[in-house]
């Protein structure tokens, strides 16, 4: 499997800048973007955005025009993140790779809860993130299943709810957040013990 396979792949390179000042500037504000959604949601300002990423606002809307385009390209950004990873992960051993995977996936929910309420579902750039996303993760948990790791009777579906859910609840810290993360997973794998295979 090569990144060139996801659909997302080719639609965050299609709008990336190729001049490398432009591209710099360009993730600078992708960076900024994704730090200011975590904190502040789909109201995060664009001016704050800017100011984060050392640029002008003029560079900002040269860039991402409407408010719109700058959601969908942080979105598809951080699936073609995962989508990378999957690829990356893939030759280790299938509970370490499907781990590793579902710790970034975690860390998109919070972008994901951020623009997801400003953007259509159904929209392209949904449907590219999502094909992308069980492209690149479902060969991971297949892969895990099949060595006997994971739980037979769950589907990747299933999986990606559980985390998106738990990743939805406030907790205390990032200690919190690991441990109840940590504690489902442990429900997600197969031990010696459990009954059939």
């Amino acid at each position: 499997m090569t990144t060139q396979s996801f659909p997302v792949t080719e639609l965050v390179a299609a709008r990336r800048p190729t001049r490398k000042d432009a591209a710099r500037n360009y993730d600078a504000l992708l960076a900024a973007a994704r730090e200011a959604f975590a904190e502040h949601g789909a109201e995060a300002s664009l001016e704050d955005i800017a100011r984060r990423a050392g640029v002008g606002i003029g560079t900002l809307y040269r860039n991402f025009p409407t408010r719109r385009q700058l959601f969908e390209t942080v979105y598809a950004d951080e699936v073609n993140a995962l989508c990378r990873l999957a690829v990356e992960v893939a030759d280790r051993e299938p509970w370490e790779a499907l781990t590793v995977w579902l710790d970034r996936f975690a860390g998109y929910m919070v972008t994901k809860r951020a623009v997801r309420e400003a953007l259509d579902g159904e929209s392209e750039v949904f449907v590219a993130c999502r094909e992308s996303m069980y492209a690149g993760g479902g060969p991971l948990f297949e892969r895990a299943q099949e060595a006997g790791v994971v739980r037979a009777d769950m589907e990747f579906g299933d999986l990606l709810r559980m985390v998106a859910g738990i990743m939805a609840t406030a907790f205390e810290d990032d200690g919190q957040r690991d441990r109840v993360l940590g504690i489902a997973l442990d429900g997600v794998r197969k031990t010696r013990m459990d009954p059939g295979a």
